[in-house]
């Protein structure tokens, strides 16, 4: 569970798979001509050092530093006790106590004579890191990395799916009737027992978007949106309880592959993880449906 039980199942996970991703970084690094690249982390945005190394953060901020050259580092405030907990749930075997992530950053890049750095979304950053990155004489670029997942990803993404379409569906009848709180309730409760990381859910009878539950009883026409996660991989599905066929007047689509919060997509990008939404309206009632796909070289399949 995201920041309760952390564990690694390296069955599915095995650890050649962080080899293979690190040395599509370092590709992209010996391309840009960059001796090192800086992963900022922190408890909402953990799952790019993740991808990388398994590293997610109960809480903190930290920078998760992979060479061209060598093994990745992580910089940390966490107390050094709960290092040999890091190293059992990661592959890192280098993290340092850093009370200045970015200030220790900039010393190792004296000590190895690094010229220039690479920052993955640099303009995300925090302020402060930001600040104080990009004050100092180290020459800072800014770096995107191609979406390219592998067989263990892809398969986590299905998964998710898996997890968020039959959860919804076997509990999506119950709904008509109770209050939207206990609804709510009740899914988050399947979820999380289900293995569900993370979990947003928004709520409407038809008058609105999906929103966040307000003690309103649901009717038949209810909708729900559901935004899961598994194991850093998110999803999002909505569901219509109206017996009605939907006739779609809008689409709105998510490009789940970006790092989060999640943007508006203009079009179906490739190769992506994109979240559809279809809004449906009739007798002044508004319904919404949708699902998770995979966008790539044989087009857009449904998770």
């Amino acid at each position: 569970m995201k920041r309760g039980w952390i564990t690694w199942d390296q069955k599915e996970l095995p650890r050649p798979a962080f080899e293979a991703r690190l040395n599509m970084v370092r590709q992209h690094l010996a391309y840009r001509e960059l001796p090192a690249l800086a992963v900022y982390t922190d408890v909402w945005r953990s799952n790019q050092a993740r991808r990388s190394s398994n590293f997610m953060p109960y809480w903190n901020r930290a920078l998760l530093v992979i060479p061209q050259e060598g093994s990745p580092t992580l910089l940390c405030s966490l107390s050094p006790r709960v290092y040999p907990w890091i190293r059992s749930v990661t592959i890192l075997d280098d993290i340092r106590h850093s009370p200045n992530p970015v200030q220790h950053l900039l010393q190792m890049a004296a000590e190895k004579n690094w010229k220039k750095i690479g920052v993955l979304g640099l303009r995300q950053l925090p302020y402060d890191f930001y600040q104080q990155i990009c004050g100092d004489t180290v020459n800072i670029s800014d770096v995107s990395l191609p979406f390219a997942p592998d067989e263990y990803e892809l398969a986590m993404y299905r998964h998710a799916a898996k997890l968020a379409r039959e959860g919804l569906m076997e509990e999506l009848a119950k709904g008509a009737g109770m209050l939207d709180f206990e609804f709510v309730g009740l899914l988050e409760r399947k979820f999380r027992r289900a293995g569900a990381e993370d979990l947003m859910i928004l709520i409407t009878n038809g008058q609105s978007v999906p929103l966040p539950a307000s003690g309103a009883t649901l009717n038949r026409d209810y909708s729900i949106s559901l935004a899961l996660e598994y194991r850093g991989h998110w999803v999002k599905l909505a569901r219509s309880a109206s017996p009605r066929e939907p006739a779609p007047v809008h689409i709105h689509v998510e490009n789940l592959s970006t790092s989060y919060p999640f943007a508006p997509s203009e079009r179906l990008e490739t190769p992506a993880i994109l979240a559809l939404r279809f809004e449906s309206q009739s007798d002044r009632v508004r319904r919404f449906h949708g699902d998770t796909y995979w966008s790539g070289s044989e087009g857009l399949q449904l998770l």
